[in-house]
């Protein structure tokens, strides 16, 4: 008893001194609260849906990629708030291993335009509440091993 708790501490302590309290860390980073019908207006006015995909959300633009990249669904993983700001201030800081041969541009690029002189605070932060409402998670099933004898 007294070992599980003496690793519950260690593993604890761990997990707290590997955050990152430095001048890069995202603590303290909070963006106000966006309108999620406004964020659908900045995804199609942004021409968003000639790459993506979002199911429910009817595509009337020309597809430019032969595999669009779908948004949104049920994932096994919650895409978080600071991760989303990240994919589209920053695109190329992340591209799904599925996606990275056949739409970068160059290694490690993503053909992904940048809209960090266009867009404004306001529509980035609708933009991305619009996008954090479709994404669902779908619950872990733990595996039932049964009863051993």
């Amino acid at each position: 008893m007294f070992i599980a708790r003496l690793l519950a501490l260690l593993i604890t302590g761990l997990l707290l001194t590997a955050c990152e309290t430095g001048p890069d860390s995202p603590r303290g980073f909070s963006l106000p609260k966006g309108d999620i019908a406004k964020g659908e207006e900045v995804f199609t006015t942004l021409g968003c849906m000639s790459c993506h995909t979002i199911k429910g959300i009817e595509n009337n633009s020309t597809q430019t990629l032969e595999k669009p990249v779908p948004l949104g669904g049920k994932v096994s993983r919650i895409k978080t708030y600071g991760e989303l700001v990240t994919s589209v201030i920053n695109p190329s800081h992340k591209i799904a291993r599925s996606y990275s041969k056949e739409v970068a541009t160059q290694p490690g690029q993503s053909p992904m335009p940048s809209f960090n002189d266009t867009m404004t605070v306001a529509q980035l932060v609708d933009l991305v509440t619009f996008l954090e409402t479709n994404y669902q998670l779908i619950p872990y099933e733990p595996t039932n091993y049964g009863m051993y004898y």
